[in-house]
């Protein structure tokens, strides 16, 4: 009996440190300033639908004909945001985000909670159609 316990016991113990061991996945985050120019640029619509990959297990999918509207300047390009869909980066935690595009690519996002730039490892060609912003 006392041996059938001690079996019970450890496997419960087993199970418990495996329960609450889970890697933490952090999503890469540069603290930065966004600017809003006097200048606005144009806003643009996705032609195409495209995959990115964050390099944290996730994927996002942004959506052909989603019109993204320009709201400031980082260091590391133009921020645009959109209310066609909801834009997450999700690792352990999720957080909202906005595109950054430099010179037609798509770097990264802005975390606007969290005043930081989340870096693609490989920036994505974007097919975009600029657009009138009162569109």
């Amino acid at each position: 009996m006392r041996k059938c316990m001690k079996i019970i016991v450890s496997g419960l113990l087993v199970l418990l440190f495996n329960a609450c061991a889970f890697d933490l996945v952090h999503v890469k985050q540069i603290p930065t300033q966004i600017e809003s120019t006097q200048l606005s640029l144009s806003s643009f619509e996705l032609i195409d639908e495209i995959d990115v990959s964050l390099g944290t297990g996730y994927s996002r999918k942004l959506k052909k004909g989603t019109k993204w509207h320009y709201v400031g300047t980082i260091s590391y390009g133009d921020v645009f945001k959109t209310n066609d869909q909801i834009l997450t980066v999700e690792a352990s935690n999720i957080h909202e985000a906005y595109l950054v595009v430099s010179s037609s690519k798509l770097v990264g996002f802005y975390l606007p909670a969290e005043k930081s730039f989340s870096p693609l490892n490989d920036s994505k060609e974007l097919k975009i159609r600029e657009i009138n912003p009162m569109q």
